[in-house]
């Protein structure tokens, strides 16, 4: 089922204000361990949630479909689900506490990577833009990896290298029992 977002001269001023009572844009960001950004979707207004924007994207339903291999990582206001990890929301003491650790450490590149993002490109601080012209200044922006892939050197900020091991568990279809199968399988003592 497709979703055809409205034309942003349909929507009110206030669909732009977010939980925090400021105009705003919701971006969601994919990217690496690299700070590559994989994925960027940059049309909705600030009120709309990030599982909202996660459910209708075209990632979203690629890796349903199993068309890419891997996970995502997402806070607690995401589903659980075979391709979306999310934290435990209690966790036990042992392997799902280190999961959540590890779950957040990692999230963490995503934060980061915003703040590459802002950094090289300072006008994303503060635009004062119509939220159309916002929308393609943010896509622009992440012309940011082309600047890694070339090599340039970050503002300030210098990157580590992690390595990362792949994690393939069996074909499950609930979130919870692949986010089980993780917990069991890397964070067991």
């Amino acid at each position: 089922m497709a979703h055809i977002f409205p034309s942003m001269h349909l929507l009110k001023m206030k669909d732009y204000v977010n939980k925090r009572s400021i105009h705003s844009i919701n971006v969601q960001i994919i990217c690496d361990a690299a700070h590559i950004i994989t994925n960027v979707e940059a049309k909705w207004p600030g009120s709309v949630h990030d599982s909202q924007i996660y459910r209708e994207s075209t990632l979203s339903n690629r890796l349903q479909c199993g068309e890419i291999d891997g996970f995502l990582l997402g806070d607690r206001g995401y589903p659980c689900q075979p391709t979306l990890m999310t934290p435990y929301p209690e966790a036990e003491a042992g392997p799902q506490q280190r999961f959540n650790v590890a779950h957040c450490r990692t999230r963490a590149w995503v934060e980061m990577t915003i703040g590459l993002l802002k950094a090289r490109f300072q006008c994303l601080r503060r635009l004062r833009v119509t939220p159309e012209r916002v929308c393609d200044i943010i896509v622009a922006c992440v012309l940011y990896n082309i600047a890694i892939f070339r090599g340039e050197q970050h503002p300030a900020l210098q990157i580590q290298d992690h390595e990362e091991d792949s994690i393939h568990p069996a074909d499950y279809q609930d979130g919870r029992t692949v986010r089980d199968w993780i917990c069991r399988n890397v964070f067991w003592d």
